[in-house]
């Protein structure tokens, strides 16, 4: 019987998988690995939170299966969110869907809104479900820039008016994972307008919406005014709130894009566990101390990585968001490739990071670091990482004293 599967045959092998299995190797064998490849966080929610869950896990009642689209608390706090942080009014009912995380919800829209041969514009490199999960829809994948400059636009016209068929969805995602770009309100109405005059749907990734580093907060799409009318937002309660595991996300936006939504997710699913639902409410209305603790703790991660590794040799930009640092390869070892220098720091320096190439081609060059372990740590890589890059014959500062 044949195995050769449509769907399958359309994924490339995962590029993450080989260092994934040398990470397991490695620990099995004893090795300290210090994990700076999966963005995984590190930290529990608050304590009201998990009360809430167990409080309402209690319940007999609550085992049963769940409304997908959400229960109508959950849909009526992220419309309150919504309006306290961007000033955007959502109807719950027919504007919010609850998702079992942004990416399922993304997955499974393209399922919803693409057929095969449809042409989608995604960002590259970029989070490989905003191309994967179109492409196993059997969707063509046009790529544009990632960061939202200039040539964002110059090349979106370009695509616009060059592909066949027309291209039918933008996908977009700021702050960015894995690059930590970031975009400002002009940005989103250029796109928005844009999008009108080209017949296109915006899908934007806001899953680290409350992770910046800057005074200035992380906007949203749908804060220009008209953009509910080509655009839906995907959110994540998963590094706000500490909640990765438990898969609770948003979609927020058009009334037809959130319908489709909502009517695939009814085939496929009953939603997440009633208590855990019931805990996002918690959260998401209850005491937001949390959001500005992890926030204040990423960015203090974020200043020791960029520090100890700049002394250790390697020159990182500071991300002015997310808990990602995209960082370039040091020139010394370019020849090596993303994936084989990724290789090289877990067997040589224990050090574990997510080659960019796996990201998209324009990764490459590239990898990705995580802001998931605690500071001594860190600089406990930093420290790994000096003596492979001297072992590499690459000068590091105070190399030449300590030799």
């Amino acid at each position: 019987m044949s195995e050769d599967f449509y769907r399958i045959r359309r994924l490339p092998p995962y590029v993450f998988a080989e260092v994934n299995a040398m990470k397991a190797a490695a620990r099995a064998a004893g090795e300290d690995i210090i994990d700076l490849g999966m963005g995984n966080p590190d930290g529990a929610p608050a304590s009201h939170v998990i009360e809430k869950l167990a409080e309402v896990a209690r319940d007999p009642a609550a085992h049963g299966y769940s409304a997908s689209k959400g229960i109508k608390g959950l849909r009526k706090a992220q419309a309150g969110y919504y309006q306290r942080r961007f000033g955007v009014d959502l109807d719950p009912e027919n504007e919010v869907v609850v998702t079992l995380g942004s990416k399922e919800g993304l997955a499974n829209l393209a399922q919803a809104i693409t057929a095969p041969g449809d042409v989608v514009l995604a960002p590259n490199p970029s989070y490989p479900i905003h191309t994967f999960g179109f492409i196993i829809a059997g969707a063509a994948i046009r790529s544009i820039p990632a960061a939202p400059g200039p040539d964002f636009f110059r090349r979106l016209e370009h695509a616009v008016a060059y592909t066949v068929p027309k291209p039918k969805v933008l996908v977009i995602g700021y702050p960015s994972n894995p690059t930590a770009y970031v975009a400002d309100l002009d940005f989103y109405t250029k796109v928005v307008e844009f999008a009108k005059e080209h017949g296109l749907w915006v899908l934007s990734d806001l899953a680290y919406a409350e992770i910046y580093f800057g005074d200035t907060p992380t906007p949203s799409i749908l804060q220009v005014p008209g953009a509910k009318d080509v655009a839906i937002e995907f959110t994540s309660m998963s590094k706000t709130y500490s909640m990765a595991g438990w898969r609770i996300g948003f979609a927020v936006g058009n009334r037809q894009l959130i319908g489709a939504l909502t009517r695939v997710k009814s085939y496929l699913d009953y939603g997440a566990f009633t208590p855990i639902q019931a805990a996002a409410v918690a959260a998401i209305n209850g005491p937001q101390d949390i959001v500005e603790q992890n926030r204040q703790l990423y960015k203090r991660r974020r200043d020791v990585l960029v520090e100890s590794f700049g002394r250790a040799g390697w020159d990182i930009p500071s991300p002015e968001a997310s808990m990602f640092a995209w960082a370039p390869i040091p020139p010394a070892l370019a020849h090596l490739g993303a994936l084989e220098f990724s290789k090289q720091l877990l067997t040589h320096a224990q050090v574990a990071v997510a080659p960019g190439v796996g990201f998209g081609e324009e990764g490459e060059g590239y990898v990705r670091i995580a802001l998931v372990e605690n500071e001594h740590r860190i600089r406990q890589a930093a420290r790994n990482i000096k003596r492979y890059l001297q072992s590499m014959g690459i000068n590091t500062p105070g190399s030449t004293k300590a030799g």
